[in-house]
């Protein structure tokens, strides 16, 4: 099994890591140099001849790093089982890490997750950064996962081509790894860990701002193309509306403005989702059925509160569209990520 560590400014931690790993354990390690600048090179020096170092000139960011680590792995190990990705700040004990490495012999197919359970002294913005990062992530993927922010996985080598195509080069990759992981319907276990900080975690290079926003807006791109298809169906159910305000019939003029505006909206919600939110590789034909079967029972009940809340509790039309519309979105868009656009990987 291979360690691959990202080191980016390390200080003597790394060098304690690998001599440990080296005389306590038969793991093949793995350190990529991210840039760290001459005056880290005594570091990197100092690695004894046992471990591979890579090195990139300047600094790339670790998800990067993490892409060179596995490329290496697929060149010139193909036979190996994986990768242990390991932080080179001395936060994973080796225990830690054996452990994980049972986990991936008991599921070799998985993706093993190394989640720390904060319990402890725990900085407030680990502890309030990953409680909501793992709930904003339950909702997006349907997978609900202890710590999603933890940097000790271990990665079957059959996936690790697919990780390398995947965008990201700094800490976001870590989350789109995870998603990717999801959407593949890649299965993931839990192996916890002991949660260990050093210094506050004063070393780690994660920059809580600028990182949690690449974080969320990779999230969120989950939720916005049924946003975008809201506004189309609110839009043009208004539109239609008022086009047919002379109708006497004011069942028909709502049922009329109602499939007009869903059909519209619906294909582009439909495409938008497939080739962008959840990168379906179903065909159309099978994924068209089931987002369509959907768009019925979902029009249908969009139909039925219309009406409910118009003609018996005399709402306004209008108000009435947005009071339905987020009702109906959270079913729409649970439905879409569990049934219509879930990928399932095939057997090996």
């Amino acid at each position: 099994m291979n360690i691959l560590i990202p080191a980016y400014k390390p200080d003597e931690r790394l060098l304690e890591l690998v001599h440990r790993l080296h005389d306590e354990t038969e793991y093949n390690l793995i350190v990529v140099n991210d840039g760290s600048g001459s005056e880290f090179d005594a570091v990197f020096t100092a690695l004894p001849s046992y471990v591979t170092l890579l090195s990139h000139a300047v600094n790339q960011g670790k998800g990067r790093a993490m892409k060179t680590g596995f490329s290496y792995i697929l060149e010139n190990l193909p036979d190996s089982q994986g990768v242990i990705i390991v932080d080179a700040d001395g936060q994973h004990l080796l225990k830690d890490i054996n452990r994980v490495y049972q986990g991936f012999l008991e599921h070799p197919d998985s993706i093993i997750i190394g989640s720390r359970k904060f319990t402890g002294e725990v900085p407030l913005r680990s502890r309030f950064g990953n409680s909501l990062t793992r709930h904003v992530f339950a909702l997006a993927s349907g997978v609900k996962l202890m710590d999603t922010q933890t940097g000790l996985r271990a990665i079957p080598i059959q996936y690790l081509r697919e990780f390398i195509d995947l965008k990201g080069e700094r800490y976001e990759y870590e989350m789109n790894m995870l998603l990717q992981a999801a959407e593949l319907g890649i299965p993931m276990h839990e192996v916890f860990i002991e949660t260990v900080y050093i210094d506050d975690n004063s070393s780690s290079h994660f920059h809580v701002i600028r990182d949690s926003l690449k974080i969320y807006a990779v999230i969120f791109k989950f939720i916005m193309s049924s946003l975008i298809g809201f506004l189309v169906d609110y839009v043009l159910f208004n539109l239609l509306y008022a086009l047919l305000g002379g109708m006497s019939n004011a069942a028909l003029q709502m049922l009329v403005s109602t499939v007009g505006a869903r059909a519209v909206s619906s294909f582009v919600n439909y495409m938008v989702n497939k080739k962008v939110v959840f990168k379906s590789r179903d065909g159309m034909a099978s994924t068209l059925v089931k987002y369509y079967t959907l768009v019925v029972v979902i029009l249908a009940a969009n139909y039925g509160l219309m009406l409910l809340l118009c003609n018996v509790l005399g709402m306004a039309a209008p108000l009435a569209k947005i009071l339905v519309e987020v009702v109906l979105f959270v079913v729409n868009y649970l439905v879409q990520r569990t049934f219509v656009f879930k990928n399932k990987r095939a057997a090996a």
